[in-house]
């Protein structure tokens, strides 16, 4: 009986191999510094490719890693090497798209925009905007990315 295709990890990484968010779904990399070994090493070895306009597909340690680059974002799918690498490059489009409709915001120059889409998406307990300084709103748009991401 086949089973369900399983995604491992999903990473967001920025320029320098860091971490913006990642999400694990299996105990492939059951420790910390483990999780750190292969963002590490699947960013050195993914660094000096041209994954810009398409996904890249690679075998990495037995595993098979698709990704794609934007501006100083780095993303990756991980998923076994028995997986179908359309299906996972599917998710990765996806999850590079909803980053890309989350970031949009930070695109508006205009503070009335910014501000109007701010408090459309609601800010929980945080309070109004006019209560907000510039820096809790950013906090508060910042962890209402990385929620949203690691849902």
């Amino acid at each position: 009986m086949e089973s369900c295709p399983t995604v491992k990890s999903i990473l967001l990484l920025d320029s320098e191999g860091k971490r913006v968010a990642v999400k694990y779904y299996t105990d492939d990399w059951p420790t910390l510094s483990a999780k750190l070994v292969l963002e590490k090493s699947v960013f050195t070895k993914t660094q000096k490719t041209n994954a810009r306009n398409e996904a890249e597909i690679i075998m990495f340690d037995g595993y098979i890693v698709v990704y794609k680059f934007i501006q100083d974002l780095h993303f990756f799918v991980v998923g076994g090497d028995d997986e179908n690498e359309l299906i996972l490059a599917a998710v990765l489009q996806g999850f590079f798209d909803a980053v890309g409709l989350l970031l949009r915001i930070i695109l508006e120059t205009e503070g009335s925009v910014i501000a109007g889409k701010v408090a459309t998406n609601g800010l929980d307990s945080a309070g109004s905007l006019t209560e907000q300084t510039i820096s809790q709103a950013l906090a508060t748009a910042r962890e209402h990315l990385a929620r949203s991401l690691l849902k």
